[in-house]
């Protein structure tokens, strides 16, 4: 059965409104993100480490969120992290914004952290793991991922370990359903408020695996709204 959907445009417009409209800080969003697609993996059935790979964006944040439930809940959580050195570079400084303060709280947890760590190293770290997280590319991510992601994703598929997808494989456009090389292939899906168009195309599914729609926490009313104009528009079937 084909799910409803929402495009990346759709998916900005729902977040920016929660925010503006309703009061809904984004923290509180990513929050309830994390903690869904913990919920779901812990239904699949954990047996062992799991390892989490996060990316610089809002899709990391909801990593550093699920590590810190996970620990919670007394499973042993590895957290590698990319992406941070460049944006140093570039900026000065670390990425900002919820996914920082997530991280921060990672950090001041004890919670095991790796930074930019090389993807041969990676290789042997997630060896005998019993899931793998995938958070390092969102729904604004297009076209080829950049060094050094790409030999993460290529690591990570090389590994053996079932994979979880947050949102969406990265690698995989959300509205088109292209896939780069390389693109994640998930044995599970966690997608946030609704499924992406990109997932029903052709040949997706060999990299969403099996897709569970998570809630964020937004309005009902704001929700129901922006699924609604997107299948008023073709974007939702």
């Amino acid at each position: 059965m084909r799910l409803r959907t929402l495009t990346r445009d759709r998916v900005r417009e729902l977040d920016r409104r929660a925010v503006k409209e309703f009061g809904l800080p984004g923290i509180v969003l990513m929050e309830n993100a994390g903690r869904g697609v913990v919920d779901t993996l812990c239904q699949l059935g954990i047996d062992g480490r799991v390892a989490i790979c996060c990316g610089p964006g809002n899709n990391g944040g909801d990593g550093f969120v699920m590590a810190r439930h996970l620990d919670l809940r007394g499973y042993n959580v590895e957290v590698f992290v990319w992406g941070w050195q460049e944006a140093r570079a570039t900026r000065g400084q670390g990425p900002g914004g919820d996914a920082a303060v997530n991280l921060a709280v990672l950090q001041n947890a004890k919670i095991p952290l790796q930074f930019e760590l090389a993807a041969e190293s990676l290789a042997d770290r997630l060896r005998g793991a019993a899931w793998i997280v995938d958070a390092l590319l969102g729904t604004g991510s297009r076209g080829e991922p950049r060094p050094p992601l790409d030999a993460v994703i290529a690591a990570i598929n090389a590994s053996g370990v079932a994979v979880l997808a947050v949102d969406l494989p990265s690698g995989l456009d959300c509205d088109t359903g292209a896939a780069a090389n390389p693109t994640i292939r998930a044995a599970h899906t966690c997608t946030l408020v609704a499924a992406k168009p990109g997932f029903y195309v052709q040949g997706a599914n060999t990299y969403t695996g099996d897709v569970h729609v998570c809630d964020i926490g937004a309005p009902g009313v704001l929700t129901q709204e922006i699924l609604g104009n997107a299948q008023g528009t073709g974007e939702s079937a």
